[in-house]
């Protein structure tokens, strides 16, 4: 340890500020300096007598030798009468905690699938120092356990997580142009990292990928839409309901499992039904041609992609959803047919169609909820139109008011009949049955279509319900990595956010398939969820231990202790702005003290090295 000394200059005048710094050697040789104690503005007399605390000359090796600690309720060693200085334990403060648990997991599913020797090699440190890999672990780590912005991570997070202690180095890891630098190196080795984590599925789980599950969602912009007519910030159909945001679609790729093995990211007006030939060609392309089984929601595939798929050198395989009004050209043929079991509630009829199979499948429970939707759409909308018609409205007024009960009630309108006079501000309505009637018939059936023949029903239903593996990867990369909003301006900086994400990601689904052996009924579902366990937030902490001399460092410490006050009574707060979001306060169970940093205390005992070979 020893004293360092911090200059600024203030108001034409230099202020000397003294900080107790511990010399820390960390990995490769690299030498950081950690704070132990602020000790301010402080004159000469005090600096060296702080000197004399932490350091004391030898005459005979003529050099400085630091003194050792202890306690000052118990008596001092003898064999440290000359070097000893004794602290008052009791007076320590927690001074800077940090997130230790969930930094350390992270750090673990990071060497875990091998990220660290693949971005070793292919982001080397600079000419300076720098250290890419390490900046890039920090940004994937931040982006599992807390995500938000970059200049978040630089001036908040950072210092109050312990990443800097797990990889050895200091502030200047994240330093604010040095994580957005790294940004821009990232993109050109997207393909190689799908094929290192397509080997590390295999290797740490056994995942297969003969069965593939495609879809697409939107993230969107809180920015204005670009100037360049070639940037892929683009106004299209928003599936956040975000329609006056610009946007980029995101095309994915996962097994059944959930494990991810390849996404794109498409300009923001790209229609679905135009994306899958070219995903196509580039599964061949980079994992050769191969017997798959591509399963896709509706509205995905075209019929001419269809055809493509089935006349290919091997045929390529799929089962896709199919629309409603297909349901209603094949019913007649379906009338006939015999149901098959499947599982209990869910049954399927199997109609065969030249090189095709279709697969009508009907779940109970799938009947019960939508026919309780339908009822609560059509209830809303019969009482609202009653409503409307005892209302005395101009035409323009009544007009208006029907546009957003049917905006609101979309299904429910299509069983209704309403007429509108054609003058006056009056209209009637009534039940259409028939339409009410085959509705009821096909709540809780889907029909799916494929080219698998012989295959079992169950094993076909199987594979499509399996699309809840791709919508729950999509929830997962907006909700808890914090996908959306996405600030960046740059649009390969935009697509290196998501490709952060997406590594994230990938760390997310390794935690949960070395969790789901040991999955209990209540355990907690989502990364984040896990990482905020009283373990894993446990803080690892910097101490102030006050010296046994009762005098203060400097005047600005000199502060007489006031008077307890009778308690007041509790005033409520001022309420917040309109456009703030206030968020409820945690009531703490416990004391936010911890034990001394030390290698043998108890927080520390059932921890373990990160490299698993050590």
């Amino acid at each position: 340890m020893y004293l360092r000394r911090n200059r600024r200059l203030k108001d034409g005048k230099e202020h000397c500020y003294w900080n107790i710094v511990e010399s820390k050697r960390c990995a490769g040789g690299k030498v950081v300096q950690r704070p132990v104690l602020y000790l301010g503005e402080i004159n000469d007399s005090q600096r060296e007598a702080w000197c004399e605390v932490i350091e004391a000359f030898d005459e005979g090796a003529q050099r400085p030798t630091q003194l050792a600690l202890f306690p000052a309720e118990r008596a001092m060693p003898e064999h440290a009468k000359g070097y000893g200085v004794q602290v008052r334990l009791d007076r320590m403060q927690l001074h800077r905690p940090r997130q230790w648990g969930a930094c350390w997991l992270a750090s673990a599913l990071y060497e875990q699938l091998g990220l660290d020797e693949f971005w070793a090699s292919r982001l080397p440190a600079s000419r300076e120092g720098t250290r890419w890999d390490h900046i890039l672990q920090t940004l994937v780590c931040y982006r599992l356990i807390d995500p938000g912005s970059e200049w978040r991570l630089h001036r908040l997070w950072f210092a109050q997580s312990a990443m800097g202690d797990l990889l050895g180095a200091d502030y200047a890891l994240v330093e604010k142009n040095a994580l957005y630098r790294c940004l821009d190196k990232l993109l050109p080795h997207k393909t190689e990292l799908f094929d290192h984590l397509r080997q590390r599925w295999r290797d740490l789980f056994g995942a297969r990928f003969d069965v593939l599950l495609y879809d697409l969602t939107s993230t969107y912009f809180e920015s204005n839409p670009p100037a360049d007519e070639a940037d892929k910030r683009r106004y299209g159909y928003s599936r956040d309901k975000r329609s006056d945001c610009v946007q980029v679609v995101i095309a994915l790729i996962v097994t059944p499992e959930g494990f991810p093995l390849a996404y794109e990211v498409l300009p923001g007006n790209t229609a679905d039904n135009t994306t899958l030939r070219g995903f196509l060609h580039k599964i061949e392309r980079q994992y050769g041609k191969a017997q798959r089984i591509w399963v896709m929601d509706r509205g995905i595939p075209t019929e001419e992609v269809l055809s493509e798929m089935r006349q290919a050198d091997p045929p390529v395989c799929y089962l896709v959803g199919t629309p409603k009004g297909r349901l209603g050209r094949l019913e007649q043929q379906l009338l006939g047919l015999p149901w098959h079991a499947v599982r209990e509630g869910v049954d399927v009829k199997l109609l065969p169609q030249e090189q095709e199979l279709y697969v009508l499948a009907q779940s109970r429970s799938r009947i019960h909820k939508e026919r309780a939707m339908r009822r609560r759409q059509l209830k809303r909308l019969w009482a609202r139109l009653k409503q409307l018609s005892t209302m005395r409205l101009k035409r323009e007024d009544l007009l208006m008011k029907l546009g957003a009960a049917r905006a609101k009630s979309p299904s429910a309108w299509r069983l209704v009949d309403l007429e509108v006079a054609p003058q006056g501000a009056t209209f009637r309505f009534e039940l259409n049955r028939k339409k009410l009637r085959d509705v009821r018939r096909r709540e809780g059936r889907y029909l799916l279509r494929t080219n698998l023949q012989g295959h079992d029903p169950a094993r076909l239903w199987q594979f499509y319900i399996q699309l809840v593996e791709i919508e729950a990867a999509f929830k997962n990369l907006k909700d808890d990595l914090g996908l959306r909003p996405i600030y960046h301006h740059l649009e390969q900086r935009i697509e290196a956010h998501i490709f952060v994400a997406f590594i994230a990601y990938c760390l997310h689904v390794t935690l949960r398939a070395r969790l789901k052996p040991l999955r209990r009924p209540h355990a907690p579902r989502s990364t984040r969820q896990a990482g905020s366990c009283a373990n894993a937030r446990r803080p690892l902490p910097d101490h102030r231990r006050p010296h046994p001399d009762p005098e203060s460092l400097h005047r600005a410490q000199c502060r007489p202790k006031a008077a307890r006050e009778p308690a007041q009574p509790h005033l409520a707060p001022t309420a917040p702005a309109a456009h703030h979001r206030r968020r409820p306060t945690r009531q703490r169970n416990r004391q936010n003290v911890v034990e001394t940093f030390c290698p043998h205390s108890p927080v520390y005992a059932g921890s373990r090295p990160l490299n698993p070979s050590s």
